[in-house]
């Protein structure tokens, strides 16, 4: 390790520990490189045009930012919650239920789990806290949990990153995460049935089955946005990108038009927000461009790879490893920061040892997803605290049931490949 880079990580962790946000911590980090390196500062600023200029996916993120803040407004989301109420609030543990499948159809539109937990999540927290049969830290540890599932199911927004890093096809990913999506969301629900039970939680007054058909009519235009955006990726008829504009498109015209629930004020505010967001994403990808570049030029990827493959171990031996690693990174960093920065170290290891990216990227957004309700860095758990005042403490213990549910899906994923890979190879993935 050079002079330089010794410094410049040493800078970085001094900045992040002292409170710095990471993006700026990367970026005086790698200025100071530069200056010890002898090499021009400016290219901290050539790097990260060029970089963002290059890559015409990062549009689609906030594009589905955009999105998914429309989808939040209105009536929108209130058809949604009045369909899952109807198909699953009649179970045991009703709301709790109803948040899951919330989660798992809002994830087909957002690919953020921001967006989730901070929209439609806080209405089904209301809503359990109502009732007056769920602890208010359990109603945030099912939402918490239940967001993960957001970036799993296509869209996604850290697959999209990951794509960036790694070259892996999004398409391919974003068919990659669906059935891992739906593995996620059943043993949420198992393990919300199992609590419910112990508990004594009982179900929800719902109506007969016979407005069921009602019901989904009134929120087909939302049920109808996935299979909309799958369509058109799949079909050839869209890239991702398109597809986000797509998205946000279909969900202005739905909500504008159809429901008439968004007025030009409440458009000025979403469409702020968004931009507040994609510019705090945008400040992160930027400086791990730089960053990137630091780390290429030091050759770390390379020796990393000689390193892991000079041990011998197996293919599943370094998926166990590089999750595990995660995990723990999982409980200080941020998902966008592993993915951006840590993850690229990865990458040439899972070439010489065979393993297929897209395998490897879902499994290691769910990896990063599990993070989110990590405790001391459970961002979901900070957002959702800052949402509704209810306490982390409370939401991290009533949270630990689902973290196993998860964390046992995770370990699936990695054992048996062919649940990521099975559907992309359907449409003629040959990796």
């Amino acid at each position: 390790m050079s002079l330089a880079f010794s410094v410049c990580l040493m800078a970085l962790f001094l900045l992040a520990a002292i409170g710095t946000p990471i993006a700026h911590s990367m970026i005086v980090s790698a200025v100071v490189y530069l200056a010890i390196s002898g090499q021009d500062l400016g290219l901290a600023a050539e790097q990260i045009i060029q970089g963002i200029y290059d890559s015409f996916i990062i549009l689609a993120v906030p594009l589905f930012i955009v999105a998914a803040s429309i989808m939040n407004e209105g009536s929108i989301s209130d058809r949604l919650l009045d369909f899952c109420k109807a198909v699953v609030g009649r179970f045991r543990g009703g709301l709790a239920q109803v948040d899951i499948l919330v989660s798992l159809i809002f994830s087909g539109m957002s690919g953020s789990a921001i967006a989730d937990a901070a929209g439609v999540g806080k209405v089904t927290i209301n809503m359990m806290i109502k009732s007056g049969h769920y602890t208010p830290g359990f109603a945030g540890a099912v939402v918490a949990a239940s967001a993960t599932i957001g970036p799993i199911i296509p869209p996604s927004i850290p697959m999209v990153m990951y794509a960036l890093v790694s070259d892996a096809s999004i398409g391919y990913l974003f068919l990659g995460g669906v059935v891992p999506g739906l593995i996620m969301t059943v043993g949420l629900m198992i393990m919300t049935s199992w609590i419910a039970h112990k508990r004594h939680i009982p179900s929800e007054e719902v109506p007969p089955l016979r407005e069921l058909p009602r019901i989904t009519f009134r929120a087909l235009p939302v049920l109808l946005m996935p299979a909309i955006l799958l369509a058109g990726i799949y079909g050839g008829a869209t890239t991702p990108t398109e597809a986000a504009a797509v998205a946000a498109a279909y969900a202005l015209l739905i909500a504008a038009v159809l429901y008439r629930s968004v007025s030009l004020s409440s458009l000025r505010s979403m469409f702020s927000e968004s931009a507040r967001s994609s510019a705090s994403i945008g400040l992160v990808i930027g400086s791990a461009l730089i960053f990137n570049y630091i780390v290429a030029s030091e050759n770390v990827p390379n020796q990393m790879a000689a390193l892991i493959t000079g041990l011998d171990l197996p293919p599943l031996g370094f998926l166990l490893l590089a999750n595990l690693i995660f995990l723990l990174l999982g409980c200080v960093l941020d998902a966008t920061t592993i993915i951006l920065v840590i993850v690229p170290l990865f990458v040439p290891v899972c070439r010489a040892l065979g393993i297929d990216l897209v395998h490897f990227g879902v499994v290691t957004v769910v990896n990063c997803m599990i993070g989110l309700i990590t405790p001391p860095y459970g961002m979901l758990l900070f957002v959702i605290s800052g949402a509704t005042g209810i306490r982390i403490s409370a939401m991290v213990r009533e949270g630990m049931p689902f973290l196993f549910a998860l964390v046992a899906a995770l370990i699936a994923l990695i054992l048996f490949p062919e649940l990521v890979l099975w559907l992309p190879r359907q449409f003629g993935y040959q990796g």
